[in-house]
């Protein structure tokens, strides 16, 4: 392989830049990620591992670059075990990408037209509710939290579900396109406990759980303020309008982040 130019005792060639190049995107992309994060340190580190690494290896020094290779692989293994939901958090991004988006269904737009006129019944009687929407996964483990339905999505159906009385009001539905798939189902808490000024309680903090774990929209309704809040993407819009609620829970379904 013919070197283009050498650093020191290192040839450089064109693999070598290709390489470089791609290593270089992924720790962008994951560090873009988890740049507000704790695991952004230990990613840092680790990185540092691989140059060192690289660098012992080309200049023969054996012994330090085994060192070198067995503590990035034991740091590696740690970097997954406890950053778990940041990685979560990064594949969710990944996936969000146009190549990705190109095999994801499109949300039924009348499916949110019944979910809003039943939200803003829901909130004018002060009833609280949690309505997950699927995107670019199904939403499986959520589903096997709760009693399965499999029924077309209905402002009635949604009603009584979500009546006080109704042994299915306590926990979210699913929503996969057009079937309700799923009630009085379970979602992760979220470890935020404060956005901007407002203390979460358990409904809204359970609608931001799941969707930094997972590709999906939350719909949260407060039975206190009677407001509607929309998890997207582990982030926390409270308190839309209703004039705007269906023109942005269409946004939200239909988005496509910039990766």
């Amino acid at each position: 392989m013919n070197e283009l130019f050498r650093l020191g005792f290192l040839a450089v060639t064109w693999v070598d830049l290709v390489d470089v190049l791609l290593i270089t995107s992924l720790f962008y992309v994951v560090y873009r990620t988890l740049r507000d994060t704790l695991a952004v340190q230990i990613l840092v580190l680790l990185a540092l591992v691989l140059v060192l690494s690289f660098v012992t290896d080309a200049a023969g020094m054996k012994s330090v670059n085994w060192v070198l290779r067995r503590v990035g692989d034991v740091g590696l293994i740690a970097f997954v075990v406890l950053f778990q939901p940041e990685l979560r958090r990064v594949l969710l991004i990944l996936t969000q990408s146009r190549l990705f988006r190109v095999f994801v269904r499109a949300s039924n737009s009348g499916t949110v037209d019944i979910v809003v006129e039943a939200a803003e019944e829901l909130t004018a009687k002060h009833i609280g509710a949690l309505i997950v929407f699927s995107r670019a996964e199904h939403i499986k483990v959520t589903v096997d939290t709760g009693v399965e339905l499999h029924a077309t999505v209905s402002s009635d159906l949604l009603l009584s579900i979500f009546n006080p009385r109704s042994p299915l009001h306590d926990g979210a539905v699913g929503i996969d396109n057009q079937s309700l798939v799923a009630a009085r189902c379970v979602l992760p808490l979220s470890s935020v406990q404060r956005v901007g000024s407002r203390n979460l309680g358990t409904r809204h903090s359970a609608g931001l759980g799941l969707a930094e774990q997972a590709d999906v929209v939350v719909l949260i309704l407060s039975e206190e303020r009677g407001t509607a809040s929309l998890a997207y993407h582990g982030e926390l819009e409270l308190d839309i309008p209703f004039a705007d609620l269906r023109n942005t829970l269409q946004e939200r379904l239909a988005a496509v982040a910039a990766v």
